[in-house]
């Protein structure tokens, strides 16, 4: 197997719902970050074995294999190929995955993976096109339970003891900790600027994450009403936004990056995919996390930072309780309550961000992992190159 490493990654912003990039094709929107990794890189295109593309609503607009279509925006050679893949919430992370497993391989010398949503253009039920797309057997299996990710989530925090101050304090920390990022410019050097045309016909250059809702306190967010349960603990406030955006990740071996004078940010470490209870669905993380330390060799304490998608508040607590991980190397630079979850491209925006903290922070180890409907789990360990 060859030694794999992470060269570039970026990202857009994420824009938040009905705002500056809801009126943005998904397959020009991912060929952005496409002409973006290339330029950064100084890598040319036509190298590029093939671009693995995550997008959950491939229905509409995001239908016909996006990942194609991305490369032809992005004015990439018509000889590089493209895909796309649906692992739910985890389809860029899984994109990466295949990625580094192509060029592990010696399948790939130089792939792409990333992934995008615009959950405004393809909002999220449209993927079930009006379906019941869990089939009458799988729904007899589980007593005719109407799989539900909200409900999931209520599950979660009964089993874990969660109270709604619980989840109302850490979606506050969420914030908290972006709106640090984003005033300290943590993000500025990973977010490639997106030309967007107003409505007047003038332009702007989006290039910060909209979301964030500063401010926000405990005592706000007590505020809000449930969503899922009468009496429940999920809410808006505590749960991942409806979101749209795209990142890509150039990866390819150790070997072709010397060879081309590419300098590598980070060496891939172990992954990890793990099928979960599909009621409570977003549990995954919690076994993900074990299956890839041990994969690695590696302790909890050996990393540094830890990427988990914050689907749900409940989500991310209840990992925390598992896995006995230190709260503060949890999402240290706020996550998807805070600035959103377009989907199928939150994989790669998390590894994005995760790999631009540990050098920011010169840690060495950084584990990113996602819930994902259906009840699996994808997890990743990447090591930073000094």
């Amino acid at each position: 197997m060859r030694e794999v490493v992470i060269v570039e990654a970026v990202r857009t912003a994420i824009g938040k719902r009905n705002g500056t990039l809801a009126d943005f094709h998904s397959a020009d929107l991912s060929g952005e970050v496409l002409s973006a990794l290339s330029q950064r890189s100084g890598l040319d295109p036509a190298l590029v074995d093939d671009v693995i593309w995550g997008c959950v609503g491939q229905i509409g607009d995001q239908s016909s294999n996006i990942g194609r279509y991305a490369v032809l925006a992005a004015g990439w050679p018509e000889s590089v190929p493209g895909t796309t893949v649906n692992r739910a919430c985890g389809s860029s992370q899984q994109a990466i995955e295949f990625a580094i497993s192509g060029v592990a391989s010696g399948m790939y010398d130089i792939a792409v993976g990333g992934g995008v949503e615009n959950m405004d253009r393809v909002p999220i039920n449209a993927v079930k096109g009006g379906g019941m797309p869990y089939g009458p057997r799988a729904l007899a299996r589980y007593g005719n339970f109407q799989f539900n990710q909200g409900i999931g989530a209520e599950l979660i925090a009964e089993q874990w003891g969660l109270g709604r101050t619980q989840l109302d304090e850490f979606a506050a920390l969420s914030h908290e900790r972006a709106a640090t990022a984003i005033d300290a410019g943590a993000f500025t050097s990973q977010i490639h600027p997106v030309q967007v045309t107003r409505e007047d016909d003038s332009t702007v250059a989006f290039d910060t994450d909209e979301g964030l809702r500063r401010g926000t306190s405990v005592e706000k967010l007590a505020g809000l009403k449930p969503v899922f349960k009468q009496d429940g603990v999920i809410h808006a406030g505590n749960s991942s936004q409806i979101s749209d955006g795209a990142a890509a990740v150039l990866i390819t071996s150790a070997e072709r990056a010397k060879e081309l004078g590419l300098t590598p940010i980070a060496r891939y470490v172990a992954g990890a995919i793990v099928g979960d209870d599909p009621v409570k669905m977003l549990t995954g993380p919690i076994p993900a996390t074990a299956a890839v330390l041990k994969r690695a060799g590696l302790s909890i304490e050996d990393i540094g930072v830890f990427e988990v998608n914050e689907a749900f508040a409940s989500v991310n607590l209840a990992w925390l309780k598992e896995t006995g991980a230190d709260p503060a190397k949890l999402n240290p630079v706020g996550g998807a309550i805070a600035v959103g979850h377009p989907l199928g491209g939150s994989g790669a925006i998390l590894m994005t961000r995760m790999i631009n903290h540990m050098r920011d922070k010169g840690l060495r180890y950084g584990l990113q992992t996602m819930c994902e409907g259906g009840g699996t789990a994808n997890a990743t360990i990447v090591e930073l190159i000094d």
